[in-house]
């Protein structure tokens, strides 16, 4: 029995970073491939980042009910499809979804089980000055995006989890404890090894 995990955050508290690396340390863990209507940036791979299709295409799964998230932002559409996320939790591969806390609220409707892990920022300082540092934005895009984080935090307690980004490490090796310890319930367990357990009683 796969389990599907949401993991959201505010912009610049580390997300993507911190679930790549669990990825690369986690067997029988994925990222499920978003579809989105924005064009390939360089680098990017349809398919490996995201499924690329236009907005005709978008439109046709919405209307089909395909998505179990889906969400405008600017001018581009962003959806997780229904059907890749099944196909991936029907090979017995745990599944990561990187979304929005509005994206979450979508995603327990149709997967009432999904597991919600939510990182947070050490301090709003912080936060300011890894924005800062990544020397892409100005001033003035910096304070809309602290704005959108601190409405984004105060959602929060509707996950399960909550980690705190201060050391990467450490906020890696919490990631990596939620992963096992869902995969230790007693509910997978009795599933995975359930002819050593006929055996034995």
């Amino acid at each position: 029995m796969a389990n599907l995990f949401i993991v959201a955050a505010p912009s610049g508290c580390g997300k993507t970073s911190l679930v790549k690396a669990l990825i690369e340390k986690t067997e029988g863990l994925c990222v499920s491939v978003s579809h989105t209507t924005r064009a390939a940036r360089p680098g990017e791979e349809h398919g490996k980042n995201y499924f690329f299709i236009t907005k005709q295409e978008f439109d046709q799964i919405n209307n089909d009910n395909g998505f179990i998230e889906s969400a405008q932002v600017f001018d581009n559409y962003y959806g997780s499809a229904k059907q890749t996320v099944r196909d991936l939790l029907a090979t017995g591969t745990d599944v990561i979804l990187e979304i929005d806390w509005q994206g979450a609220r979508q995603v327990k409707e149709n997967f009432t089980d999904a597991i919600g892990i939510f990182i947070l920022p050490p301090s709003e300082s912080a936060l300011r000055e890894r924005l800062t540092g990544r020397g892409q934005d100005d001033k003035s895009i910096i304070d809309r995006r602290m704005q959108d984080a601190v409405s984004e935090m105060q959602h929060y307690d509707e996950f399960d989890y909550l980690v705190i980004n201060d050391n990467f490490a450490l906020a890696l090796a919490d990631l990596t404890t939620i992963i096992h310890s869902q995969r230790l319930l007693l509910s997978q367990q009795s599933i995975k090894y359930q002819s050593l357990l006929n055996s034995l009683i």
